[in-house]
């Protein structure tokens, strides 16, 4: 059976966005969602972070949903002490799992040598998931990574370094760190990784577009997919109310969030005027566009 995970998107699956869509996720088959990356630092506190404060270290779905929600922290970062303090607190804190994010494509992170730049410091990337392997047991930590940053057989260079380590699995999205989101998916290159890998390696990347031959890691699929929704109406005026209540009522950060769902919607044929109208919005009677 093909596994689903909901893939970290920074600003959109986050805990108000798993718990108000909670139903429409369990429809959809997920299985696990991994939480957009939290910066690795001596001074993480998981009781004080917004993703993991205890009422969402287990997501609880409405008794019709009959399904629950494996949360699995992802960390960004190069510190190898610092990751190692992050997780012996998550795991204190509850969790059994967290990931690597390997893969952020973004210039001003990849050029410090976090996220996708890790692929550059194969050295660097060993301490860090001989870190993470010991911090939360073997089998307990994964990593999710690009095929290179500016070549697709960059990782696959790497899967020595990698192999080397009992992960849980290894999520690959298959584009480089310089596509970003655009371009075409390499799944040749995806399944000579996969080929070469000794865990078991999860897709990424357009995975909505009926890539299904294994487990897969879903994020922008789904959510443009939820735009079509019948109910989005209500849903929407609940993850507004959800975002209000989590942001202490700022207005600018409820409106920035709303937009930024808002945006995966745009090129939908019903969503095209309402995001016109939606991205100039000023206050939260004006966002409110899909009344």
């Amino acid at each position: 059976m093909t596994e689903r995970i909901l893939a970290p998107l920074r600003g959109v699956t986050i805990r108000a966005f798993r718990e108000t869509f909670a139903v429409p996720i369990a429809e959809a088959g997920f299985t696990e969602a991994v939480t957009p990356f939290i910066t690795a630092t001596g001074r993480f506190d998981p009781l004080r972070d917004r993703e993991l404060r205890p009422s969402s270290a287990a997501i609880r779905h409405p008794p019709s949903a009959g399904h629950s929600l494996v949360l699995t922290p992802q960390f960004i970062g190069k510190d190898p002490a610092a990751l190692k303090f992050c997780l012996e607190r998550v795991k204190s804190a509850g969790y059994s799992t967290a990931d690597l994010n390997c893969g952020c494509p973004f210039p001003m992170v990849r050029n410090k040598g976090r996220g996708s730049g890790l692929l550059r410091t194969p050295d660097v990337l060993a301490r860090m998931l001989e870190t993470g392997c010991e911090a939360m047991g073997p089998g307990k930590f994964s990593m999710k990574a690009r095929l290179g940053v500016d070549r697709a057989d960059e990782l696959l260079g790497l899967m020595k370094v990698v192999n080397e380590f009992p992960l849980r699995f290894l999520t690959v999205h298959a584009r480089t760190a310089r596509q970003m989101y655009g371009g075409e998916c390499d799944k040749e290159a995806f399944k000579a990784i996969r080929d070469a890998a000794r865990m078991k390696v999860v897709y990424n990347g357009d995975a909505e577009l009926g890539y299904a031959d294994g487990d897969v890691m879903i994020g922008r699929g789904f959510v443009r997919a939820l735009g079509e929704r019948e109910d989005i109406g209500e849903l929407m005026d609940g993850y507004l109310e959800c975002s209000r209540v989590e942001l202490d009522g700022s207005e600018s950060a409820v409106l920035g969030r709303i937009k930024e769902l808002l945006s995966y919607w745009k090129g939908l044929r019903r969503w095209r005027g309402r995001w016109e109208v939606g991205k100039l919005a000023r206050n939260l009677d004006e966002i409110r566009v899909w009344r």
